[in-house]
């Protein structure tokens, strides 16, 4: 069995930092990582690897530190990596990345199952797998919270908020699992060492036969308006005078703002 992982870098989210004046977003020098649901596709195929004996393969597209950032994965128990780096992928849409990894599964060659998470850290549009799926013409199962192999029959248990739907499908097929489905590991040091020395295959828009004019910001059907932080309103109340007094007015300032009882 073949078990392709799909993971997308993006910016640690905890360390962007916000212009006061302008309210923009730094992102220069934040750290890069996969996302959390993209540990949790990651984590399920490797779970599937330890009980059936299964080929993991993680799958992604990007540019910048993608060769450092994929090392993480092979750590956590993937088998190799395949990775489409190209400087020409940065900011490509959902339908240039969702093509751009259905050309990378092409060249890795037969799979049997694709994982992916259910949104990606960043944007969150959720259509990655669909789109992989309806260009590949097989089967997809959303919001999958567990999942279980028996032969070639997948069975899923789908998260459909006032209820829980169980279907099973055969392979080849796509699967995107919610956080609930496990809790990604840590890898150890030792697995840490060793990922350098798994395979890395290192393709270019040209190896998997993409026109870099088809990916990327220009060739985006979304258009960016504002990324502005809220606009945040201070009141800017200074008390001043004794220190017994300005405490009573200050807890009576709070009681009329409703954040004291």
């Amino acid at each position: 069995m073949h078990v392709i992982a799909c993971m997308k870098q993006v910016v640690d989210l905890q360390q962007i930092r916000i212009k006061r004046d302008t309210r923009e977003p730094v992102l220069e020098g934040v750290p890069v990582l996969f996302g959390d649901m993209d540990k949790n596709a990651l984590e399920e195929a490797v779970r599937i690897k330890e009980k059936h004996a299964a080929k993991v393969t993680v799958l992604s597209v990007g540019s910048g530190k993608l060769k450092d950032t994929v090392l993480e994965a092979l750590a956590m128990g993937a088998d190799e990596a395949c990775i489409v780096l190209d400087p020409a992928c940065e900011e490509s849409d959902v339908a240039a990345s969702a093509m751009t990894i259905v050309r990378a599964i092409e060249k890795i060659g037969p799979y049997d199952l694709i994982l992916v998470g259910e949104g990606s850290a960043d944007n969150y549009s959720g259509q990655i797998g669909s789109r992989v799926a309806e260009t590949l013409n097989i089967p997809q199962v959303t919001y999958v919270r567990e999942l279980s192999i028996e032969g070639n029959t997948v069975t899923a248990i789908r998260d459909i908020e006032a209820a829980l739907d169980v279907v099973k499908v055969n392979m080849p097929l796509v699967v995107s699992v919610t956080s609930e489905i496990n809790k990604p590991r840590r890898a150890p040091l030792a697995q840490i060492l060793r990922a350098s020395r798994k395979p890395m295959k290192v393709l270019t828009l040209k190896d998997v036969e993409l026109d870099a004019a088809k990916v990327g910001s220009a060739a985006s059907a979304i258009q960016v308006v504002s990324n502005l932080a809220p606009q945040q309103e201070r009141k800017g109340i200074i008390l001043e005078g004794d220190p017994d007094e300005t405490v009573g007015k200050l807890v009576d300032a709070l009681r009329r703002e409703g954040a004291l009882p």
